[in-house]
């Protein structure tokens, strides 16, 4: 080790003095210098790194103070390795397979483990019971004189949510949406030939617990179809590394450890300076301090993920082999632009729970086999769906100085635009818009003093494209040419050849992708026609100026890249969805200006993945702040008050229910 000031890549500001691992591999012994024939000495580090964690444990050297009762013990520890065994063959019938034929069955089956979380998780977090909480409703349902009449603009997953709980608990609600069809930035539609078009590319974690609750509730779940525990890697010329971590049933933290020291993504150089980093990162905190590694966390979004990782003793070749593709498909920016929390929100998961990194698709369309049902759902209880309906102005009471104290309502258009605009009187009113629509709608000079309003304006999104590509044939099969150009009428429901799971790319432009004939077949596998690949661009910055078609042109290149073999099959449809504003954008120090759900104003409430909820923007992310927003409401309907400042509180067991 030495001192050592170094230049941040990006914007070249130099960083603090601090140790830093020799980088220099001449200086190192001569197997840094070599090609690697094995990854034996990279898995005996790991398993180094464990052995002396527990004996760090059993000697005392780390904090015992575990929970909010006291010391556990050291079986209560590490309880998420012990329990794993038990969580495979509850989550998936089985130990982890090396390959999944039946996946509705597998789904079906599919329970989690009641594995207790290691040490205090005051956010939630890994609690599974949040699951039955979603599954089961609010627990409560209004008497009559409490019941009032709500609007929730907005029917992305985070409206639809919060209405769900709020017309259960027997509130009237009205959902005022601006477009054609429902579901925000999840949404999907089919066009005028019936090729089903979606925008991004719809990935659901093993740790979504209060989505999957949500989907038990409407019957949604079965319409998952469980993929292998891998994150493949798909480089140009059709090279292949991954993240693997079946491991016979073994969990977290073992099976990512095992992940890292065999995948073929990272030299060995490269995997020993990613396990310096992370063996000296909040992660390894997490396994015994679950809260004290979040708060760690926590205080890293002033930093990006690659002055962290850096700092950390990380090398530049583990950033855009491997991070890279992994910070773009989860927030749509590189780890250059993003916020060090966000990374390491996501790696807390994985590191503790199992089940986190395991992948989840749907069988179809997100409005064919998400929406639906939880329309049904609503409509069942009375919930009024309006589109092409757009929100134009909040109607609100003011105080003499102009500051906004009550919402009363707002001003809307008619379906279709052919009529006045019209005022709705509501006793509550959810905003349950992403950045950019939030934005817009209270950019009112009034509203705008609200210092919690203006502090959204800091916040900003993402431009993606994603685009669709048809083939004649199988473009992710590898092996065999015969069966790649092989079409028939049998290749349904998963039996086409090819890669059944989502793929990430650090070698093109699209960092995450799939083919959504195998992976979604139910809406996207058309007889007689082969691969539906969905390649998502981020960030699309410059993609938004360009034609459609010369987006798709370079696309396709861009599968020739990586699967050279695809050059023999023929391009036979394309379609291009161009989002000029996306997920907001998770860049260091923005965490703080993330609104609560319940405002300063009276009758005002925010939904939406951008509202704090201490996740990332995503569709977990979005469902946790519309039950936050209806946990709020409630509280406040019951209370007579709807501004106490204070965060709403997502309870894990239900509301003991209203007289």
């Amino acid at each position: 080790l030495w001192q050592t000031r170094e230049a941040h890549p990006t914007t070249n500001r130099i960083l603090p003095l601090r140790p830093s691992p020799i980088r220099n591999t001449e200086m190192l012994y001569p197997i840094f210098r070599r090609k690697p024939r094995s990854n034996f000495f990279v898995a005996l580090l790991c398993a180094g790194a464990l052995i002396v964690l527990v004996l760090a444990l059993k000697c005392g050297f780390v904090a015992t103070s575990l929970s909010a009762t006291g010391p556990i013990s050291q079986t209560a520890a590490f309880k998420t390795v012990s329990g794993i065994s038990r969580l495979s063959q509850q989550m998936y019938g089985g130990p982890y397979s090396h390959g999944i034929k039946d996946h509705r069955a597998v789904v079906r089956a599919g329970e989690f483990a009641d594995i207790g979380v290691v040490g205090s998780d005051k956010e939630g977090l890994l609690d599974t019971s949040r699951m039955q909480r979603a599954e089961n409703g609010p627990g409560i349902k209004l008497p009559e004189d409490k019941r009032q009449r709500i609007a929730v603009i907005g029917s992305g997953l985070a409206g639809m949510v919060t209405a769900m709980d709020l017309a259960d608990a027997g509130h009237k609600v009205d959902i005022i949406e601006s477009r054609q069809f429902p579901g925000g930035k999840v949404g999907s539609w089919v066009d005028k030939d019936g090729n089903h078009v979606e925008m991004g590319l719809h990935v659901f974690f093993g740790c979504y617990y209060n989505l999957f609750g949500i989907m038990r509730r409407v019957g949604a779940f079965q319409n998952l179809r469980l993929k292998e525990h891998t994150h493949t890697f798909v480089n140009e010329g059709g090279e292949l590394g991954a993240l693997d971590f079946r491991m016979g049933g073994i969990g977290a933290p073992l099976n990512g450890l095992k992940a890292f020291a065999t995948s073929a993504q990272l030299n060995l150089q490269d995997k020993f300076f990613n396990a310096v980093a992370l063996a000296t990162s909040p992660v390894v905190k997490a396994l015994i301090d679950f809260d004290g590694a979040m708060e760690d966390v926590r205080e890293l979004d002033s930093i990006t993920f690659t002055e962290w990782f850096m700092r950390q003793g990380g090398s530049r070749g583990s950033i855009e082999r491997m991070w890279d593709p992994i910070a773009l498909a989860l927030g749509f920016i590189d780890c250059d632009h993003i916020s060090a929390r966000c990374m390491l929100t996501i790696f807390q998961l994985f590191a503790v729970r199992s089940e986190a990194s395991v992948l989840r698709m749907l069988t179809g369309s997100p409005h064919e086999y998400l929406h639906k049902p939880i329309i049904d759902y609503l409509e069942e209880r009375g919930v009024s769906l309006q589109l092409g309906r757009r929100v134009k102005e909040i109607l609100y009471e003011q105080d003499e100085n102009g500051l906004p104290t009550k919402v009363t309502g707002f001003v809307a258009s008619t379906p279709g635009g052919n009529a006045a605009d019209e005022s709705m009187k509501y006793d509550k009113v959810v905003a349950a818009l992403d950045v950019p629509g939030i934005q817009k709608l209270l950019d009112d000079p009034n509203l705008r003093k609200v210092d919690e309003f203006e502090r959204i304006y800091e916040l900003d999104a993402v431009p993606v494209a994603t685009v669709q590509l048809r083939f004649n044939g199988w473009v992710t099969e590898l092996n065999d040419e015969d069966l790649m150009k092989t079409v028939n009428d049998n290749q349904g429901d998963g039996n086409a050849p090819g890669m059944d799971n989502l793929l990430y790319s650090a070698d093109v432009d699209f960092s995450c992708f799939a083919d959504l004939a195998l992976t979604s077949p139910d809406d996207y596998y058309k007889k007689g026609e082969g691969s539906l690949m969905q390649c998502v661009l981020t960030p699309g910055d410059k993609y938004m100026p360009m034609s459609t078609e010369e987006i798709a042109e370079r696309t396709l290149e861009m599968v020739h890249k990586l699967f050279p073999s695809s050059r023999k099959l023929k391009c036979t449809w394309t379609n291009v969805v161009k989002l000029g504003e996306s997920l907001y954008r998770e860049a260091p120090g923005k965490d703080r200006f993330r609104p609560q759900q319940r405002t300063p104003v009276e009758n005002f409430y925010l939904a939406g993945s951008y509202t704090y909820q201490d996740y990332i923007d995503s569709m977990e992310g979005a469902t946790k702040s519309g039950l936050l927003a209806a946990d709020a409401i409630i509280e406040d309907t019951l209370k007579g008050s709807s501004t106490s400042g204070r965060p709403a509180e997502l309870n894990s067991t239900p509301v003991a229910v209203a007289a």
